[in-house]
């Protein structure tokens, strides 16, 4: 699986969850957001070993 932001390789066996993945990583997943290719997906979709994800910290802002 391929990482990016900051672009990494890492070794997982799927097909897994995206819980498990941010599980595994220790990232909070209340944190982030988790692109796979152009797609944001939610924690229950389902990753493939060979798949690309990209995972963003949740910015928020507001109008002043």
């Amino acid at each position: 699986m391929v990482l990016r932001n900051p672009r990494r390789e890492v070794e997982m066996v799927g097909p897994l969850t995206v819980s498990a993945l941010l599980e595994r990583l220790d990232v909070n997943p209340e944190s982030v957001l988790v692109i796979q290719g152009d797609t944001l997906v939610t924690r229950d979709a389902r990753l493939s070993d060979t798949d690309v994800v990209e995972i963003r910290p949740v910015t928020s802002g507001g109008a002043t």
